[in-house]
């Protein structure tokens, strides 16, 4: 089976960098039955940046909204499921590499059962650009 590429929005939200600050963010999205397709945190000027990428952006707003958490965007990545193999970052971030896009940030996991998955970051303008290298519109 072909890799799923696709492009996708995500939310920054600047959080507290201490215990139970992440769970009190993800807790009401869980409550409201948001859905997340993928959440990348990390340390960022004392702070915790957390990257959310929602099924559904809209309800997401809506339930950010309502519980007064403070996001920003939405921005795009490029989401990426596929059957796990040696080399599949290798493949796609060299695709990249020869259209000249710079990756910002990439994070890749194996996801069991013979599957991984994986987010990509450019620059926005560039965006456009990677979408078109691998065969996909914008969302």
């Amino acid at each position: 089976m072909a890799d799923l590429i696709r492009t996708a929005q995500y939310f920054k939200v600047q959080i507290a960098d201490k215990p139970g600050t992440l769970a009190g963010i993800l807790a009401p999205l869980r409550e409201a039955g948001g859905n997340l397709l993928a959440v990348h945190a990390f340390p960022r000027s004392r702070r915790t940046q957390v990257d959310v990428v929602p099924e559904d952006p809209t309800a997401f707003k809506n339930i950010a909204k309502m519980h007064k958490l403070k996001v920003q965007g939405p921005k795009m990545c490029l989401l990426v499921d596929g059957d796990d193999r040696p080399g599949a970052l290798a493949d796609l971030t060299d695709r990249l590499r020869l259209a000249k896009i710079n990756m910002t940030a990439m994070t890749g996991l194996t996801a069991g059962q013979g599957r991984f998955g994986a987010i990509l970051w450019v620059k926005p303008r560039d965006v456009k650009k990677a979408a078109k290298v691998f065969g996909i519109g914008l969302s």
